[in-house]
């Protein structure tokens, strides 16, 4: 398990088991997310360089690695279970900012209009919670996320209030 955040993946990925890589560090992967020199690893996230069909990148953001970690997900078992693997298609959702306390701004894509609507205020802000905690979720199940969000209450004032990384 390798995980990488930012624009560029760590430098030891470049020499990492005679496998492919672009110049930020990433292992080059075809559309079923495994590499391209050994057909066993599967690669998602930050750390893959992945093609789309229209030639562009997937982005590194953290909903391309949600939306490929399921596709992963499924792959492995259709692999195990020698069953026909499919592509990794990224479908952009759209992207929200918080600005702490201050505002959370974005655009939302696909799903409520063509094209993206701008959303900003209050409405942003509780979308943006709100996926924020399907991701806890995701990660931690129901019980932790709640004592997360319970701590997070507890603690509120000793946090400053602009979280900056």
């Amino acid at each position: 398990m390798v995980w990488a955040a930012g624009i560029k993946a760590p430098d030891f990925l470049k020499d990492f088991g005679g496998l492919e890589t672009n110049r930020i560090n990433q292992l080059v992967v075809k559309p079923t997310l495994q590499t391209t020199n050994d057909e066993d690893i599967f690669v998602i996230g930050d750390c893959a360089s992945c093609v789309q069909e229209d030639g562009s990148f997937v982005p590194p953001r953290a909903q391309s690695a949600h939306q490929m970690a399921s596709r992963c997900f499924s792959n492995i078992v259709a692999k195990i279970t020698e069953r026909e693997m499919k592509p990794y298609i990224y479908k952009d959702h759209g992207s929200l900012v918080s600005l702490s306390r201050f505002s959370t701004v974005g655009s939302l894509m696909g799903n409520l209009t063509r094209g993206s609507m701008m959303v900003e205020g209050r409405i942003a802000r509780i979308v943006y919670i709100s996926l924020y905690r399907l991701h806890q979720i995701a990660l931690h199940g129901y019980l932790k996320t709640g004592l997360i969000m319970l701590v997070g209450r507890i603690n509120r004032v000793l946090r400053p209030n602009l979280k900056l990384h």
